[in-house]
């Protein structure tokens, strides 16, 4: 089997992770806000439906009060006279009206008179296109709601009582029976069969196509509505998903390829002509992962700075130890032995300040400031410099140190600025200098300055004294005190406080440090 390189494997998680931001998330919620309207739409069509059937129900239990009346008006009448009366009923919907005897034979129709309306069953074959949808619709919704499939109606050959099944039980309970069918136009046919308390029953025959005519054009304007809804809700939300999941999606995967350690072969969008907050989090993101690039070389950098800089005094050491072993001479034995403690020495002060370094920006990230007075920090700095005394003759001074000089800050950090920049101001000055140590106050800034009498800091190189491991040492010092790492702390460690750090031409010659802290508000 073919190994499976590191390179592959994140490709392969990458792939997986972006399967997993397919239609799940944010893209599936606008989908379904949107869809919301067409469900109400659905709905409300659904509803209509009910309507019609109410529609239906009363329209019903409307011809069967007319069955009756007709039946009551019929038994008043003699029988001579019954045919001329129900002749007249030219009923305004073109209700169909007949009397049966009780032989079951059709003595009476109102629509053997021409003057009398009467509605038409048409003919399927004839309907235009917007019929035949609304038609078609008509049957789509009664089989999604399970609508039951009334008898067919057709008129039969030989009218009589027994081709109309409602007649026989209207007969027999003696109250009116109602029976609904459906054309062969699907329209819907109601009949209402009323007994004649002397003799025979009445039939009532009506067309309920008006009531469906208007539910009809109600619920296919309704239908156009649907499908209009539904094509600029799916437009709008391909729009949001475009707009929205989309650079979410990207940025999504630009970061997960930036956790996989591949930094420095992405590039995370920017979103230019993003103006909202999609482009703000967009160009956040990409200055995070620019930020974390330089975090990440700066750290590779320093790796290598610290390797190279064990690597000299490791070899120093070795050699001294790989000689000792050959040397007999006491005096160049004691020198040998001289050369390792150095180096030992020299090696625990790098990993001292090495690991001081490491942990500098965790360490100020979780510490909490508090009010310091620096001008009393610095005054015990001086008193204890003058107490230990320096390892060269060199004085410590104090000079413009007002009390007290309020802070916010975390008072063994500043102490360990201080210390850095009197230690590096000793390392320089001549025996029998003076170093001195300043604190003043203008407005909303908090100055410490520390002057020294050596030679100062060229211009050219003031911007790399505080980088880690750069070091330009006097002759005169023992080789390998210094570590290298001591302005760079410092510098860290100001700008932790929301300060800098300068140095410049000390009047009178010399390097003057300057660092501006922020004064807290009154």
């Amino acid at each position: 089997m073919k190994p499976v390189s590191a390179a592959e494997r994140a490709e392969e998680a990458v792939q997986e992770w972006r399967r997993g931001l397919g239609f799940g998330s944010l893209r599936a919620r606008i989908f379904a806000v949107n869809l919301l309207a067409v469900i109400v739409l659905a709905l409300m069509l659904l509803w209509l439906d009910t309507v019609r059937t109410r529609l239906l129900d009363e329209r019903s239990a409307s011809l069967a009060n007319e069955a009756v009346t007709i039946a009551t008006l019929v038994a008043a009448l003699p029988d001579d006279a019954r045919g001329a009366g129900i002749a007249g009923l030219g009923l305004e919907r073109g209700t169909r009206v007949r009397l049966y005897g009780s032989d079951g034979v059709r003595r009476v129709d109102n629509w053997d008179s021409p003057r009398n309306p009467r509605f038409v069953v048409e003919d399927p074959s004839a309907y235009g296109w917007r019929r035949a949808s609304a038609k078609a619709i008509d049957r789509m919704l009664d089989a999604v709601l399970g609508v039951r499939t009334p008898d067919a109606y057709a008129e039969p050959q030989a009218d009589s009582a027994a081709a109309w099944p409602e007649l026989a039980v209207a007969a027999r309970t003696g109250q009116p029976a109602i029976e609904l069918r459906r054309a062969s136009d699907g329209s819907l046919i109601i009949n209402a069969a009323a007994p004649v308390a002397s003799d025979g029953a009445v039939l009532l025959t009506d067309s309920a196509d008006d009531l469906a005519d208007i539910l009809r054009r109600e619920r296919l304007t309704s239908a156009w509505l649907l499908l209009s809804v539904t094509g600029l809700t799916l437009g709008l939300s391909l729009y949001l998903a475009r707009t929205i999941v989309r650079p979410l999606r990207m940025l999504a995967i630009a970061a997960h390829r930036v956790r996989l350690g591949r930094s420095r072969e992405v590039v995370v969008p920017r979103l230019p002509d993003r103006k909202d907050e999609i482009g703000a989090l967009a160009r956040a993101i990409s200055d995070m992962s620019t930020a974390l690039r330089r975090q990440i070389d700066a750290t590779e950098a320093f790796a290598a700075d610290v390797a190279h800089e064990l690597k000299n005094p490791l070899a120093s050491l070795r050699s001294a130890v790989e000689v000792l072993e050959r040397v007999e001479q006491p005096d160049l034995r004691a020198q040998l032995l001289g050369v390792i403690r150095d180096d030992v020495g020299r090696i625990d002060r790098l990993i001292t300040d090495i690991s001081d370094a490491s942990r500098l920006d965790a360490e100020l990230s979780r510490t909490g400031f508090q009010t310091v007075d620096i001008a009393a920090l610095a005054d015990g700095l001086v008193t204890a410099y003058g107490v230990a005394g320096p390892n060269r003759e060199v004085t410590v001074a104090r000079a413009g140190l007002p009390a007290p000089v309020m802070i916010e800050g975390d008072a063994s950090r500043l102490a360990q600025v201080l210390r850095n920049l009197i230690d590096n101001a000793i390392s320089f000055s001549p025996d029998g200098a003076t170093v001195t140590l300043a604190v003043t106050q203008a407005g909303d800034t908090v100055e410490l300055s520390v002057r020294d009498t050596g030679p100062g800091v060229p211009p050219a190189n003031r911007g790399d004294i505080f980088k880690r491991f750069y070091s330009e040492r006097p002759a005169t010092e023992d080789f390998g005190r210094h570590s290298g790492l001591g302005l760079s702390i410092a510098a860290a460690i100001v700008a932790a406080h929301g300060g800098q750090i300068v140095v410049e031409d000390a009047p009178g010659g010399g390097a003057l440090f300057r660092v501006l802290l922020p004064a807290p508000w009154p």
